[in-house]
């Protein structure tokens, strides 16, 4: 277990973007974090696709719950930068964002995030890669 896995639980129930997006948690592992959304009409954009922000918002979230598991129990984070590049279009079921940390250092933390996108019959392929910075607060 995660010395911090219950503070990133309560964190991830008490997040009302989250629950606006009816997002919720698939794995949590050591720099490793995966979080997954529904599509709803209520997270597209004008041609029927996933709104951008909505895509940003969970990686982001994946991202800084990936740097939290390598933080101390009682410490949070928050994004100080954190670029994305959407390379195709999010049309399907549902979202899925992997979060991993790639340097956890003592004042910042790099992350990088892949998010897919699934499809009904059950196919993925990614929708957006992101790399931020994270630190302690």
């Amino acid at each position: 277990m995660i010395t911090n896995e219950p503070r990133i639980r309560e964190s991830l129930a008490n997040q009302g973007l989250l629950q606006t997006l009816a997002a919720g948690l698939h794995t949590l592992d050591a720099g490793r974090v995966t979080l997954f959304m529904p599509i709803t009409p209520a997270s597209s954009q004008q041609h029927g696709f996933v709104h951008a922000g909505a895509t940003f918002a969970l990686g982001d979230s994946a991202s800084g719950y990936a740097a939290m598991t390598v933080m101390p129990p009682d410490a949070e984070v928050m994004t100080v930068e954190m670029k994305i590049n959407l390379i195709a279009p999010a049309d399907g079921i549902r979202l899925w964002a992997h979060g991993e940390v790639v340097k956890p250092g003592r004042r910042l933390i790099i992350t990088r995030c892949t998010v897919e996108v699934e499809r009904a019959d059950g196919t993925r392929r990614d929708v957006a890669l992101m790399q931020g910075t994270m630190i302690p607060v």
